[in-house]
């Protein structure tokens, strides 16, 4: 169920376009989670009519009990994703900040800080600029990241974004 609860927090926090709805829909059924909509959703093609791809994986989701968390602890949960990718290698700083979307919002103080960082990254930043800035992302990341405010911001499986 992990990989609905996720898709929902991204879905909500507009980082999952609909045309991936499909292909996630049909590994959900993989993962042994069926539903009247889950199935009719996995067998869309990516190509098929956004309204409808979205309408029935709204509708797989909670047919699943799988809730969309509201858009402040969606955002709040990509801000963390992005630092945990960033912490780990997947992402590059500059994919982090282009990895943001308007849904993301920040409370806490490392929130805060990381998301600010993140945002001052332009592509007109000189050479000169970039590794300090990369380095000061880094940093707020791994803040972010081993800070005791965490649990509460990622929520776990079964979290409904409370």
């Amino acid at each position: 169920m992990e990989r609905l609860q996720i898709s929902a927090w991204q879905y909500v926090a507009e980082v999952l376009p609909a045309e991936e709805l499909p292909m996630l829909a049909a590994y959900a059924l993989v993962d042994g989670h069926d539903s009247p909509a889950l199935r009719e959703l996995a067998g869309l093609s990516r190509r098929s009519d956004g309204t409808e791809i979205r309408e029935l994986y709204i509708q797989a989701l909670h047919e699943l009990d799988v809730f969309l968390p509201d858009e402040e602890t969606a955002g709040r949960r990509l801000l963390v994703s992005l630092a945990v990718r960033l912490t780990q290698g997947e992402l590059s700083a500059v994919e982090v900040a282009n990895g943001l979307s308007t849904a993301v919002t920040a409370r806490t103080q490392g929130e805060t800080k990381f998301l600010s960082i993140a945002a001052e990254y332009s592509e007109w930043m000189g050479p000169d600029d970039l590794p300090a800035w990369e380095q000061e992302l880094r940093t707020a990341a791994h803040s972010l990241t081993t800070s005791a405010e965490l649990a509460f911001t990622v929520g776990g499986p079964g979290s409904r974004g409370e």
